[in-house]
């Protein structure tokens, strides 16, 4: 059995690494990930994990594994930022509040079937100063990520309170990723 994951980012294949799992292949899904019109966070996460797992080839003798991770506030979707301004929108309405970072994994197993789980983790930002989002912004750091925020960097001093999986946070709930991998038969060494 060889595992192919459905993604180029490299955080998950870290997290991949910490419990031991390096991919056969790597292969970049190519899916539309706007949310659909009316669309709740939870179904959107779930539906993008699985459109990332069925987009890309599969052998007979291969598993996809993919992941999709997203903020969420209340009913509203916070994906990667568009530009600067819409990261310090972001980052205003994040801060001071509790927010959900929801990671779902996708897993289709050699029989062809598709598995999900979903980690849903709270978080809570401390209130941010102007001062403390324009150093964040001039940093970089939140472009191309969920939220606009990566919290294993200097995001992570932002937060009062989580609970919940912060690899999650990072890209891909390790607890929930390792059960299906062994639930699919995958030989963990």
């Amino acid at each position: 059995m060889r595992l192919v994951l459905a993604s180029t980012s490299p955080r998950r294949r870290d997290l991949l690494a910490r419990i031991g799992v390096v991919p056969a292949r790597i292969d970049a899904p190519d899916i539309d990930e706007d949310p659909l019109r009316g669309e709740l966070p939870r179904p959107y996460v779930l539906r993008i994990a699985t459109g990332k797992a069925h987009a890309v080839p599969r052998a007979a003798d291969e598993i996809v594994l993919a992941g999709d991770t997203t903020i969420a506030v209340g009913r509203r979707i916070l994906g990667k930022p568009e530009d600067e301004a819409d990261l310090r929108r972001m980052l205003a309405l994040l801060s001071g509040r509790r927010h959900h970072c929801l990671s779902a994994v996708c897993l289709i197993g050699l029989d062809g079937k598709a598995r999900t789980r979903l980690s849903d983790t709270v978080v809570t930002f401390k209130r941010l100063t102007p001062q403390e989002i324009d150093a964040y912004v001039a940093s970089g750091e939140g472009m191309g990520k969920a939220g606009g925020y990566a919290i294993q960097g200097r995001a992570e001093g932002f937060v009062r309170f989580l609970a919940g999986s912060h690899s999650g946070v990072v890209g891909l709930p390790v607890f929930e990723t390792r059960a299906m991998l062994m639930s699919a038969g995958y030989p963990f060494g």
